[in-house]
């Protein structure tokens, strides 16, 4: 039996009817998430134009219509996990009740759970950001964000704190958050979930 071609074709028909943008936007959306499976199992290794190609079942011309190499596809795959856990943190913290303490509670439980739910995505946010050029530029712009939202959140929740306290405690907190999800990851904090978050709460409020 003849193996199968490395960047087969994909069937004329497929795309029959589809308006080109969307044709565009479903091949694109078939590369990232082929890039964060075998970037997430395999690590910085295991992404190429062909093997990513060869993934989803896309010549490897079609790579370039969304990337102009894996760097690009990689930071895409850290904007589409981001946005993941963003919206995992907004739901959660939008069922918690309007406290500091319990909006800080739910805000920490769903980065960690979110992050070990799929330990890929893990990976992506936090272990290998530490050391991939791509990743290492998007997370400090993602904790950025981060930091904005935290002092947001406090001023909202505490109007007149002192603008320099605000932005310190924002800062330790993002920095501190980062970590405690790398240690989680890693597995040096266990296995329980609200232990930890537990933990982590009497730290940051205290």
């Amino acid at each position: 039996m003849s193996a199968a071609p490395s960047n087969p074709a994909p069937s004329t028909t497929k795309w029959a009817g589809v308006p080109l943008i969307d044709r565009r936007a479903e091949r694109r959306a078939s590369l990232v998430d082929a890039a964060f499976r075998l970037f997430g199992d395999g690590g910085e290794a295991a992404l190429s134009v062909r093997s990513v190609s060869r993934e989803c079942g896309l010549n490897t011309r079609y790579f370039y219509e969304s990337f102009k190499d894996t760097d690009d596809l990689l930071g895409a795959v850290y904007d589409l996990v981001s946005a993941e856990l963003g919206e995992a943190i907004e739901n959660a913290m939008a069922t918690a009740g309007d406290t500091l303490r319990a909006r800080t509670r739910a805000g920490i439980a769903a980065v960690l759970d979110f992050s070990s739910a799929d330990p890929r995505r893990g990976r992506v946010l936090f272990t290998d950001a530490r050391a991939n050029p791509v990743l290492t530029v998007r997370r400090a712009a993602t904790q950025d964000l981060l930091r904005e939202a935290v002092l947001t959140e406090g001023w909202r929740l505490h109007p007149g704190t002192d603008p320099v306290a605000a932005m310190v405690g924002a800062a330790m907190y993002t920095g501190a958050m980062a970590e405690l999800a790398q240690q989680w990851l890693a597995g040096h904090l266990g296995d329980d979930l609200d232990t930890v978050v537990d933990y982590a709460i009497q730290f940051v409020l205290r």
